[in-house]
């Protein structure tokens, strides 16, 4: 399993416009193979900084959609909003969350 985070810093001018590409993409996204969850949070004190946080079956199925035209053409569009360069990070995850 591999989690996917990717801190974003957005104009603030154009954060409705990155909301809506990125609601419009969600559903496509959730439907990749080997993707198993897909959330977006939205920094309280700095509302243009999000993060996407996405689980993925294995590093072949990030690969895959990463090298999807899916992911380029959005990622072309997302990244004409950024305000600063965008982190992202790969994590493999090790254990299981507990009840």
């Amino acid at each position: 399993m591999i989690e996917r985070i990717v801190r974003l810093t957005l104009d603030p001018n154009r954060l409705e416009e990155f909301l809506e590409l990125f609601w419009d993409s969600y559903a496509l996204i959730l439907e990749r193979d080997g993707c198993e969850s897909l959330r977006l949070l939205q920094n309280t004190r700095f509302p243009n900084q999000v993060t996407t946080h996405s689980v993925w079956q294995s590093e072949d199925a990030l690969r895959a959609y990463r090298q999807s035209e899916l992911f380029t053409k959005t990622w072309a569009l997302a990244k004409e909003m950024f305000a600063a360069r965008a982190e992202a990070t790969s994590y493999v995850v090790h254990t299981a969350a507990s009840s």
